[in-house]
Parts: structure tokens; sequence; C-alpha cells
């Protein structure tokens, strides 16, 4: 088979080339959230140092990877490369500044971080609260029936396996003051101490601004935007791009949306207050590429699930066909 100079496939590259040609269509922006430095027992899928390097070797071998504020405006201007893609990061995790932030210079690439302001400098993510609590528990079992949440044995790995989606699933959808209630709850019935060096620190984030990466808003506390009155909406929207202009220094005009399901996360409301807040962009987490003249304030992202690096490359390809929702 022929071979580019890379070492490439050139028919795997032609494919993926038809698949996204240039212009306005074929933006591919992945999405990630943790790399953690070393496999986690409770999450082994999750992707590691190892893993985020292979994975961006890949990528940059078959795409040209843009920054994401970049590729806005070349969309815009309808001049986007074919195999145009983005890497984006959710949340604001203390390890992106720390281990994914190497391993991305060390590949020469840029990627945008999407940061809940509320939870820098020591706060916690309600779901890693759940996460926490489960993995720091004494073996036995953790009865949250009082809570109404069930009971959950908790003496193997494969056990808090188990109970971590099995409570979080019970708590996503709850109005945000009640779910951080329960969540309060829930850990003092387990009565182990929480981390508090998860997310960010503010150093943190200038650490990535002066590494010369893309900071975007991602609301203050993560709620579901969909569930808020439009004011406390408008408000999380705000406030969140406030906070992060003050901390830098610099404008923020680039928006996720918590969760970021079409219609069920956020509505067309959302999409409004986004852009009538100034922002120049937003993305959800609506499957597929960017296509057909997109909606530059609903681009599409997609998680990179696959370990293999065949079924990594074929996840892109298979994403580029994908028409994504939006409200």
């Amino acid at each position: 088979m022929k071979r580019s100079e890379g070492g490439v496939p050139l028919l795997e590259k032609g494919l993926l080339g038809v698949l996204s040609p240039g212009g306005s269509r074929g933006l591919s922006i992945l999405i990630y959230h943790r790399v953690l430095p070393q496999k986690d027992p409770l999450f082994p899928d999750e992707v590691d140092r190892a893993e985020f390097s292979a994975q961006l070797a890949l990528l940059k071998s078959r795409f040209n990877v843009l920054p994401l504020q970049e590729a806005i405006k070349l969309t815009r201007a309808g001049k986007l490369p074919r195999r145009a893609a983005c890497i984006t990061f959710d949340d604001g995790y203390a390890d992106n500044a720390e281990v994914a932030l190497p391993v991305l210079q060390q590949h020469g690439l840029h990627a945008t971080f999407f940061v809940a302001t509320g939870f820098l400098n020591g706060g916690r993510m309600w779901n890693d609260s759940v996460i926490e609590t489960v993995r720091l528990a004494p073996d036995g079992v953790l009865d949250a029936t009082s809570l109404g949440l069930g009971s959950h044995p908790l003496y193997t790995i494969a056990d808090r396996r188990r109970a971590i989606p099995a409570l979080i699933g019970q708590l996503k959808y709850l109005p945000m003051e009640e779910r951080l209630q329960q969540v309060n709850r829930l850990a003092e019935l387990a009565g182990t101490p929480l981390p508090d060096d998860l997310m960010m620190t503010t150093a943190q984030l200038h650490k990535l601004q002066a590494a010369g990466m893309g900071i975007g808003a991602h609301t203050v506390n993560h709620p579901i935007l969909a569930k808020l009155p439009p004011e406390q909406a408008q408000r999380e929207i705000a406030e969140g791009k406030q906070a992060l202009e003050a901390m830098l220094g610099a404008p923020v005009s680039l928006f996720a949306y918590p969760n970021g399901k079409p219609g069920e996360d956020y509505l067309a409301e959302h999409v409004d207050m986004v852009r009538s807040l100034g922002f120049e962009a937003a993305v959800s987490t609506a499957w597929g590429a960017a296509r057909k003249g997109p909606d530059l304030f609903q681009l599409p992202r997609f998680t990179p699930w696959d370990r293999n690096p065949v079924r990594f490359v074929l996840r892109l390809a298979r994403n580029l066909t994908q028409d994504a929702a939006r409200v």
C-alpha cells in the first residue's frame, strides 16, 4: 500500500479527505476531561498520559490540528482546510495543566480548555465528590437509603465501579442546590475527607494561558442550564465569563454548554443568551462534525473513547459522516 512521508496510508488520508472537504465543512472537535498520570482502577478506560500521547500522534499524522479560535475564523471565511480538527478539554481539572499540557507541548499541538470557575482553587465538582466518596469509603455497605439513594456494597473494586454510576444517575438531574445537599450528606455518611486538589488553581490556569492555550467559559457551577430559571442560567453563563476575564486579564470569547446535549441540557434560549453575551462561538457535546453550514453557537464535539489505534482512527472517520443534533 502506498504511504505518505509520515508513514500514514495514502488511502486512509484520502478517505478522511473525502469525508472532510475543505471550506466550511468537516471540522472535528475532540473532547477530553482528564488525562491521568497513570491508570485509575475505578476508571480503567479513562485516558492516561501514554494513551493521550499516542492519540495525539495519530491525530497529528492524519488531521490538520488547529486552535479552535482559528478554526472558527477559517470556517467563517469558508477557508477551513481538509481534515481539520481541534482539541478541547472541559471542566478545569488540575491534570489538564500538569499532565496534558506537557504532552500537548511535546507534540506541538494546541487545545482549548473550558473552565467552570466555581471549582477553581480547592473546589470540587459534585460528581467527583460522589466518586471520591465511593473511592475512599471503608469496605462494607454504603447505606444511603435515608437519602433515597439506595444501599451499595463496597467490598471490591467492581462493587465501587457499580456504585458510582448508580449514585450519579440518581443525582444528575436534581435541581442544583438539592443535588449539592444530597452529595454533601452522602459524603458525611461515608465519613471520609475528600480531596481539594482535583481542580485547577488560578496559577495553573495562568500556566495554560502562558503556554498559548485557549481558555473558554463553562459557567460558574456547571449546572444543567435547561433545569434553571432563565435569569439564573443567564447569570451562570455571564459570571463564568466575567470571572475568567478578570483572572486572565483577557477577553474570553468561546463557551461550552455544561453536559452539552442539545434539547436536553441546553435549549434555544441558552444559545441566544450565549450570543447576546458577546461570545463568538460555542460548543455542545452532540456527536458529529461541523458540516453543511455549521451553527457556530452549537459546534458539535465527540469523545474519542477507543484505545485501539485502528478503532481510534475509524471513530474519527465515522464521526465525520454524522450530522450533529442541535436545537
